[in-house]
């Protein structure tokens, strides 16, 4: 398993340093290393929709209206969304969601003592399926373009946000218009601090501090936390379940404006895999967030996978 530390500068730079942050969004705690051999066997994997138009032999002229028309426009208004936003395939249709949510468990060598017992929310890199499905998410709330919200709505794409009130209380009203298309909000924290340095009781106002918040500001109170680097110990995920934090997802892959880094070895997507990038434009990364999301959506529909709504996959 390659560790992946999360990288919200430019190129491959590392925020915390080797001896006061975990890398790979790892506890404090010793972790074992994983065998790379974890994901489920290609032949077991379900496809996501392809964007082709259906095959076969000629259908009868369609009256106007019809299903067979509407659906002919839909592609047809797909293509031009995806050459408008200068993507190099259309992306794929993510199937419906599960009837059934596939069980978050804490991903092995990544739980912490009490973890079943307590119930402590679970940290987890990828959710298990065999849906063709990736599942997107951005942090910190920075970068607060426009041309990015135009973007995702033009295409579609569902992704979830982990938000740090000291980078979005200059313009909440940015993630009013966000969270109006049916974004979810989710909480990374007061002020974006190395969680594992800190008591129970400070881990506690960082957490139930950005509950409050999101409350107040967004009308809901989070499901999901994300801790900030990805770093974490037992008092974290304590105080988190008693903010009513149910679910800590870290990432898997790692996307940029110009590259991709991944925690597995053989550097490939998995069915249910979480892939992380931040709220970054021009003035720390070498591009903007609509840049950075045509490499995303790029790879992920030419490895033959759809982005899905992670929430309604837990």
């Amino acid at each position: 398993m390659r560790q992946v530390v999360q990288n919200d500068k430019k190129g491959p730079e590392r925020a915390p340093s080797h001896k006061t942050r975990i890398r790979g969004g790892l506890a404090v705690l010793a972790v074992a290393a994983l065998a790379s051999g974890c994901a489920e066997p290609e032949a077991q994997v379900r496809p996501a929709p392809g964007q082709q138009r259906p095959q076969g032999p000629p259908a009868p002229a369609a009256a106007p209206g019809s299903f067979a028309d509407r659906l002919h426009t839909s592609y047809a208004q797909r293509v031009a969304t995806a050459k408008r936003w200068s993507l190099e395939r259309v992306p794929l249709i993510p199937p419906p969601p599960p009837t059934t949510k596939p069980k978050a468990t804490a991903r092995a060598g990544f739980e912490v003592k009490h973890q079943k017992d307590w119930n402590l929310p679970p940290v987890f890199t990828t959710v298990p399926t065999k849906d063709k499905v990736v599942f997107l998410t951005i942090d910190d709330g920075a970068e607060k373009d426009p041309e990015f919200l135009r973007m995702m709505r033009d295409l579609k794409i569902p992704y979830t946000a982990f938000l740090t009130d000291d980078l979005i209380k200059g313009d909440y009203g940015y993630f009013w218009k966000m969270q109006g298309t049916g974004v979810t909000l989710n909480n990374h924290t007061l002020h974006h601090r190395y969680l594992p340095a800190l008591s129970y009781e400070e881990q506690k106002r960082e957490i139930c501090g950005m509950q409050d918040i999101m409350e107040e500001r967004f009308g809901k109170r989070p499901k999901m936390f994300r801790p900030p680097y990805g770093n974490y110990n037992q008092d974290t995920l304590r105080a988190a379940r008693s903010c009513g934090i149910e679910y800590a997802p870290i990432w898997n892959e790692e996307v940029y404006v110009d590259h991709w880094e991944f925690r597995e070895d053989d550097r490939r997507l998995r069915p249910g895999d979480i892939v992380l990038t931040h709220f970054r434009g021009r003035s720390e990364w070498n591009g903007t967030m609509a840049d950075d999301m045509r490499r995303f959506l790029n790879k992920v529909t030419a490895d033959g996978y759809a982005v899905a709504r992670l929430e309604d996959y837990l």
